[in-house]
């Protein structure tokens, strides 16, 4: 991972032949994500949807063998706010998809990253798990935010919903083109100016 000051996690996967695994949080409302689009001339597109706090919240993870020649993307959907409960609980089935294999883990400050309880957790993982936070205020630097970025873009853009399910159908349709198109998450990697060269 080149460009940043991850050098260790870098050198640590390449040593343990562990994965490397960005992780974030981020939600989708009934609110569209609004992006430029196409309409007769002198014709403004509207955008109608209902306007409530409704919200789900979304964490994914995205994982890079220690080789750079593979890639998984994992994601859940949850009611409400992540929490270092429902964290410890996708980072358990993380440990299970990835079957014990070593993982570095990268995320950024978030208070229930930081949590008593999930340092805890943590300090009882160490067989398997290796924490790096990333630095403040900069998640130009996780390819998870070109993820939620590329949703946006496409699948969720000006999707206006009465409820939530088209919204979360849209984050599943999402995923799925992602991991379909096998260059697109390591394209996540290089706009985040990271290699494993």
């Amino acid at each position: 991972m080149e460009g940043t000051d991850l050098g260790e996690g870098k050198k640590n996967s390449k040593k343990w032949h562990a994965w490397v695994v960005f992780l974030d949080e981020s939600g989708i409302s009934q609110k569209p994500p609004v992006r430029r689009m196409w309409a007769p001339r002198g014709q403004t597109p509207v955008l109608n949807h209902p306007f409530n706090w409704k919200k789900l919240s979304i964490c994914s993870a995205i994982g890079y063998s220690w080789d750079g020649r593979r890639c998984r993307l994992y994601f859940r959907i949850v009611p409400d706010s992540y929490n270092d409960l429902k964290l410890i609980d996708f980072l358990s089935q993380l440990q299970q998809e990835f079957r014990r294999r070593r993982i570095i883990l990268l995320w950024d400050g978030l208070p229930s990253h930081r949590s008593g309880l999930m340092s805890q957790y943590l300090k009882k993982q160490r067989k398997w798990l290796s924490v790096v936070r990333l630095p403040a205020y900069a998640p130009d630097i996780n390819p998870v935010e070109s993820v939620w970025g590329n949703i946006s873009g496409q699948e969720l853009a000006n999707r206006c919903a009465d409820d939530l399910d088209p919204m979360v159908k849209g984050v599943r349709d999402g995923f799925a083109r992602i991991h379909s198109q096998k260059n697109l998450p390591f394209s996540f990697l290089r706009h985040a100016g990271l290699s494993f060269g």
